[in-house]
């Protein structure tokens, strides 16, 4: 992509995103070793929850990676709208919810001060940038922009009904979700409404490969991280409707997720020939 259409962002940000790896390495051993993160998480966390949140931070260690690898506008401006969503609404709850961390461990001053930065460094270059236009993109057909649009619109409506109806929505989950971490899953949907809406019109392939691989990962994640914690608790009764609904609902997320990889290597593909 031409230098002058998808500019570099400064070397600042490619710091702070490797700074915010590290960090996010430490939150996807919630999933790979949980037995050993879990003691040390700012707020007790129960299996179910453990794996959950290590499969998102899973995948968003993968999303800034790959901002570190191409630190410009696009993927950029995606991860940053994206981060910014996220880590607004998790202080935000946080914040309300104090009652649920343990201030006597390190980890839990480290929690706020990675969110309030992630916040101030992720609303300050957006903000820098506000004028620039997305990096030019391949333009959707009628069919995958409605199709792009309701996804949005989905994602959205669940993450606001999370956010505002904790208790109703969660009620729907395999495992009981207690309000304070129904509240901040519901970033993890509203964050994904507001980057697919980013590209429902046109995506520049650096921004749509990284969205695809975010959802990807949080849909393939999530129900394997519950196949791997009930294999070992035996909680979940994988026939009530509740199981088979949020099943469908992350098998959804990461089918589109899969479908959007194909159709960026599509795009390559027809790049690279051309």
């Amino acid at each position: 992509m031409p230098t002058s259409d998808n500019p570099p962002f400064p070397s600042a940000l490619r710091l702070f995103s490797a700074g915010v790896i590290i960090v996010l390495i430490v939150g996807a051993g919630l999933f790979f070793a949980p037995a050993l993160v879990k003691p040390r998480w700012p707020w007790p966390v129960t299996p179910f929850s453990a794996r959950f949140l290590g499969g998102f931070y899973t995948a968003e260690m993968a999303v800034m990676a790959a901002l570190f690898f191409w630190n410009r506008w696009s993927p950029g401006r995606l991860v940053l709208v994206m981060a910014f969503i996220f880590t607004v609404i998790v202080s935000a709850v946080s914040l309300i919810n104090l009652g649920y961390f343990n201030f006597g461990r390190k980890a839990t001053w480290l929690w706020f001060l990675v969110y309030f930065g992630s916040v101030a460094v992720s609303g300050l270059f957006l903000w820098r940038a506000r004028a620039r236009p997305s990096a030019k993109g391949v333009t959707s057909s009628p069919a995958w922009r409605g199709y792009m649009l309701a996804e949005a619109v989905i994602l959205g409506l669940y993450g606001f009904g999370m956010l505002l109806f904790p208790l109703m929505v969660s009620s729907t989950w395999p495992w009981p979700v207690d309000p304070f971490h129904a509240q901040v899953y519901s970033a993890i949907f509203l964050a994904g409404a507001g980057g697919t809406y980013l590209v429902w019109k046109s995506a520049p392939r650096e921004e749509l490969l990284v969205l695809a691989l975010a959802q990807f990962l949080v849909g393939l994640l999530s129900i394997l991280g519950l196949v791997i914690t009930d294999a070992a608790v035996h909680r979940i009764d994988w026939t009530a409707a509740a199981t088979l609904g949020w099943l469908a609902l992350f098998g959804w997320i990461g089918i589109s997720g899969a479908f959007k990889l194909y159709t960026a290597y599509r795009y390559f593909g027809s790049q690279s020939a051309a």
